[in-house]
């Protein structure tokens, strides 16, 4: 019978962090993260720790090389770790390696660690601990003088370690987002695993990013994926590309909130759909929103509401007039509305928010007005992505949901938005304004909806205290999709 040599991993219970490393941190080997000032090293290796406490009960072993065990303790206690209680408890012990006043910088000659090895090792035996997280290996090595003891030391401590039987994460600094690995070259050539944390300014915007380097003897995915840090929470890892396209597809109907829209959709949309309204401004597709709310609500869905243009008052204000009560929907637990500008903060974290929202209020329907706010705050790649998250989260809810999207122009032409997230949507209305023989009308469209037949000539609409009326196509008139209307005479 041979012996099984494939490589066990330990779920770190980081959120996102398993997906992505497909099952945790390689058992019983040394991990290297990699990264630069302000990039989540250190809250990572603490997590690490906490984690293992709070959701498997292993006990850590914290080494620092840089900052105190106090200022540790007080950084991540906003993170909702109380290392106090579990220092007292014995599932958390620190190792305080940290310069102290007036020692010398850098060491030369024959120094080992074999004292701080001891230490460490008597730390493990107190805890009974089954992870270890050193911070920083920089601070440390810099007191070194000669590169090879560096790399030698290094490899003392992993082996060391190893043979502890501990599952290790050590951090270390560089200098350059996209440059070296690490700031003296070596630790990377060590580590059993590398992980590289990023900080990249792009547009005027931070964006943090994780990308696995090297797995040895295991599978792990591929390219960067972004992360945020939040309060009580820690690190949350979005897994863009480790989504899967799985999700189920119902035949099931459910109604747009406009009897002719139904109609012209053949039936309504599908259950668990994506359904993308693109118009210029005022071309009513808020209201296009709210009748889809109001659909839903009639039919006993609950609906959940993210705005990120109108305020919560104005939403309510623009519904009544439509002849839709908002505040009554709300009252009887059937809506929820959530309202908030874009800039209050990044893209990840408005996508970790949304899908807190949606765990919490489980609604049958979703709805966002509008996704062009939000572009405004992220390059088109985080933009792209942050999309992609939330309409395959979506869709693997089996819900509806329904985007909006605003063109730059008043008749016609596509966004950026309506062009990087078109092909990732199943239904497509485009609303448009028509202008007539100086009269300024409106038009829709159904320009795509997979899986079903739908009209497809351009309907005029109209807007009154009662929502929206549409009515016959446009006949006659060629160029209103492009925002050149023609008017044909009949017979041409």
């Amino acid at each position: 019978m041979k012996n099984d040599l494939r490589i066990e991993k330990l779920r770190t219970g980081i959120s996102g962090f398993d997906n992505v490393t497909e099952g945790g941190l390689p058992k019983g080997r040394t991990t290297l993260v990699s990264g630069t000032a302000g990039s989540g090293k250190t809250v990572l290796a603490a997590q690490f720790l906490a984690e293992g406490i709070r959701q498997s009960g292993e006990a850590g072993v914290f080494i620092t090389f840089e900052e105190s065990p106090d200022d540790i303790r007080r950084n991540i206690l906003s993170l909702g770790w109380d290392v106090l209680e579990w220092e007292a408890s014995g599932q958390w012990a620190f190792v305080d390696a940290s310069p102290q006043l007036g020692e010398e910088l850098i060491v030369a000659g024959r120094y080992d660690l074999s004292g701080l090895l001891a230490r460490i090792e008597y730390a493990i035996k107190r805890t009974s601990a089954k992870r270890v997280a050193m911070d920083s290996l920089g601070a440390i090595f810099s007191r070194f003088e000669d590169g090879s003891v560096i790399r030698s030391e290094l490899f003392r401590i992993s082996s060391a370690l190893k043979a502890m039987g501990v599952t290790a994460l050590m951090t270390a600094e560089r200098r350059d987002e996209y440059g070296d690995i690490s700031r003296f070259g070596v630790e990377e050539f060590v580590a059993d695993n590398v992980i590289i944390l990023r900080n990249v300014l792009e547009a005027e915007k931070r964006r943090r990013t994780m990308e696995i380097l090297k797995f040895r003897g295991t599978n792990h995915h591929k390219g960067e994926y972004p992360f945020t840090i939040i309060p009580k929470q820690g690190i949350v890892v979005i897994p863009l590309a480790a989504i899967e396209l799985k999700q189920k597809s119902s035949v099931v109907r459910v109604t747009s909130g406009n009897v002719v829209l139904d109609k012209m959709c053949g039936g309504g949309f599908f259950r668990d759909s994506i359904i993308m309204v693109s118009g210029a401004t005022g071309a009513g597709k808020t209201l296009i929103t709210t009748e889809f709310i109001a659909g839903g609500v009639t039919a006993g869905e609950k609906c959940l509401f993210f705005a990120f243009e109108e305020s919560r008052e104005q939403l309510f204000r623009n519904a009544a007039g439509w002849g839709r009560d908002f505040e009554r929907m709300e009252a009887d637990g059937k809506l929820k509305v959530l309202c908030d500008y874009p800039e209050v903060t990044g893209l990840e974290d408005h996508f970790i928010r949304m899908k807190a929202a949606i765990e919490e209020f489980k609604p049958n329907r979703v709805a966002v007005d509008s996704l062009s706010a939000l572009e405004r705050i992220s390059t088109i790649k985080g933009f792209r992505e942050f999309v992609i998250s939330l309409t395959s989260f979506i869709k693997h809810e089996e819900i509806a949901g329904l985007f909006t999207a605003t063109t730059p122009t008043l008749t016609g032409g596509a966004s950026i938005t309506e062009t990087h997230i078109s092909t990732i949507t199943d239904t497509i209305i485009l609303l448009r304004y028509v202008e007539m023989r100086g009269e300024m009308q409106r038009g829709l469209t159904v320009l795509k909806m997979r899986g079903s037949a739908h009209d497809h000539d351009i309907h005029e609409f109209k807007i009154d205290a009662q929502g929206m009326h549409i009515g016959e196509p446009f006949r006659s008139v060629a160029g209103i999709l492009a925002g050149h209307p023609v008017y044909v005479e009949p017979g041409d």
